[in-house]
């Protein structure tokens, strides 16, 4: 599609063109600065709305960062927005290498800048998931 080492991605600019414009969801796997980083395409301002609520009913600092997130989003709301720099995901995991992802157990948004991701693929990695079970029959075949 034409782009030029530093521009991002038209295909995936057009995912987060409609995620920010249309609430449109999406599971995708981004290959980010040598990490993979999966999760769901979420907008900006829902972003913005989630660390308002993270920030909100702290101390007086934490409550004026809320309040500067909190007007970011009543700007956003007013117009749509098509100058995208930064795509968006909720429950994102972290992964470098065959390690466990970051982080390991809660739920986290994630923002990167569009033109930093590598590459991308539909679909989120799943966990191994390993039950107590199989590695005991595991263990007494080896017997």
């Amino acid at each position: 599609m034409g782009e030029k080492s530093g521009n991002p991605d038209d295909i995936l600019a057009m995912f987060v063109r409609a995620a920010n414009n249309h609430e449109f969801e999406l599971d995708i796997t981004l290959q980010y600065q040598g990490a993979l980083v999966t999760g769901t395409t979420t907008s900006a301002k829902n972003y913005l709305e989630y660390l308002t609520d993270t920030f909100k009913d702290g101390n007086e600092v934490a409550e004026a960062i809320a309040d500067k997130f909190s007007q970011a989003v009543d700007g956003m709301e007013e117009e749509e927005q098509n100058d995208f720099q930064f795509i968006h995901l909720k429950d994102a995991k972290i992964y470098l290498g065959d390690s466990q992802p970051t982080p390991s157990q809660s739920k986290v948004s994630w923002r990167g800048k569009l033109a930093d991701v590598n590459g991308f693929f539909l679909g989120h990695i799943k966990e191994k998931k390993t039950s107590t079970k199989s590695k005991s029959k595991a263990t007494s075949e080896k017997k």
